[in-house]
């Protein structure tokens, strides 16, 4: 599966980034800088850059890997979305299923 999650910077992104992939939860993340967000939260429209982490992972990771993030990410509510991963270049699909331990 892929998960999103955005972060206020990118130096935070990294941080959580790595500690992902320690801990294999991960097998791999990418960081995208600047991306900008438009949402309304606590009834406040919102505009601000963030980081993007696309997180590629197992479900059997899934609630272990949320509770990591929501543990280091400065944000009350971070968004975390999971989606999962209907189809892709087998050897890479192995790879993460190799790589990301539970």
């Amino acid at each position: 599966m892929v998960v999103l999650i955005t972060f206020p910077s990118r130096e935070e992104a990294y941080k959580v980034s790595r500690k992902l992939v320690e801990e294999k939860l991960a097998a791999c993340v990418n960081v995208v800088d600047k991306v900008r967000s438009f949402f309304v939260f606590q009834g406040k429209f919102e505009e601000c850059d963030e980081a993007l982490a696309v997180i590629k992972t197992k479900l059997e990771a899934l609630q272990r890997l949320i509770e990591v993030v929501r543990s280091m990410h400065s944000y009350s509510v971070p968004e975390i979305i999971a989606i999962p991963i209907i189809a892709g270049h087998d050897d890479y699909l192995r790879w993460i299923d190799e790589s990301v331990k539970v």
